[in-house]
């Protein structure tokens, strides 16, 4: 008889444990705070970009715009924030796309940026999507080309012009932002994530200090260990993995098609490897480009001031002249 009640008592308890799920890992090697900490040793005027919400403004914070089932974390909800002038008025989109070597950093990067362009008259997207350490390339790619489905499935809901939608990426983001803003319709970019009936075409791309090519010699060549950030993204060294480094190099995509596109640089040129090519296939076919550069030592520019509002207005500028024609 105890015997029976021990094997009940085994039973309820069981019954009432939820089965473990893993974990989502997370890679903290990039924060703002500690990109500050570095930047302040050369230029200690440098403080973090925290806007507060410009009046006017309205915000919508971690809308679920993809679910994807049955992974090693269970179903996995991935959210953007949207942000947008009051009114009922249609405006253009901008989505835009966190930095962190495809391995860290998170979409609340991108919100500082993304609040003084909404006041501007624009839409704002900062997205989320799956890091490296939880899936490799290309499904940070297929993320966003869903959540820029999502967009234009949501247009009349947040009052957006589905024709006028940009994509900007800042570092690691800038040169998915160019990837995926030029390979609309090419198959093995789009994924299955949803609202497949939409397409993911952009009217412009811009590109905050991102590399065009992984191929190139500023990129190529520098030396690099197995854990660097684009050797574990692409999964392989160059040599183990060559089509894979050139499949996920924009410059490759860029023909007469391409759309506008706006390139703010650094003072490190190898964040930048391969944009003079591109700049060159743009000219070629005489579509419209702007390139400006600040010159400091400093990659994450558009986090801080005193680059902040300079980041700004390049960035919605370039967007006046190109959506709001």
């Amino acid at each position: 008889m105890k015997n029976i009640f021990f094997l009940t008592y085994l039973f309820i308890l069981a019954s009432n444990v939820s089965p473990q799920r893993n974990v989502i890992p997370v890679d903290t090697t990039f924060t703002v705070h500690s990109a500050l900490n570095k930047i302040k040793q050369i230029y200690p005027v440098a403080r973090i970009a925290n806007e507060p919400l410009p009046e006017g403004v309205v915000e919508y914070r971690d809308i679920t715009y993809t679910t994807l089932k049955n992974t090693a974390y269970g179903d996995r909800n991935l959210h953007l924030d949207l942000f947008r002038p009051e009114g009922g008025k249609r405006l253009p989109a901008l989505i835009m796309i966190h930095g962190g070597g495809w391995s860290s950093g998170d979409k609340s990067m991108e919100i500082p940026l993304a609040r003084q362009i909404a006041a501007r008259g624009y839409v704002t997207i900062t997205v989320e999507y799956q890091l490296s350490p939880e899936a490799l390339y290309p499904a940070a790619v297929h993320n966003i080309k869903a959540a820029l489905r999502w967009t234009r499935a949501h247009a009349k809901e947040y009052n957006i012009d589905p024709g006028k939608i940009a994509i900007s990426g800042s570092s690691a983001g800038g040169q998915l932002a160019a990837l995926i803003g030029l390979t609309s319709g090419v198959h093995k970019f789009e994924g299955d994530q949803g609202y497949k009936e939409h397409p993911t075409d952009v009217q412009a791309i811009l590109v905050v200090d991102g590399s065009m090519n992984f191929l190139a010699p500023l990129s190529l060549n520098k030396p690099r260990k197995r854990n660097a950030a684009d050797v574990v993204w692409l999964n392989g060294f160059y040599h183990e993995k060559p089509e894979i480094w050139k499949e996920a190099s924009p410059v490759y995509y860029a023909d007469e098609k391409a759309p506008p596109m706006l390139f703010l640089n650094s003072g490190y040129p190898r964040f930048h490897s391969g944009q003079d090519e591109l700049i060159g296939i743009l000219n070629r076919h005489t579509i419209y480009n702007e390139t400006h550069t600040f010159h400091v030592k400093v990659h994450p520019f558009w986090l801080f001031h005193p680059w902040f509002h300079s980041t700004v207005e390049y960035m919605s500028n370039f967007l006046d002249k190109t959506l709001k024609k």
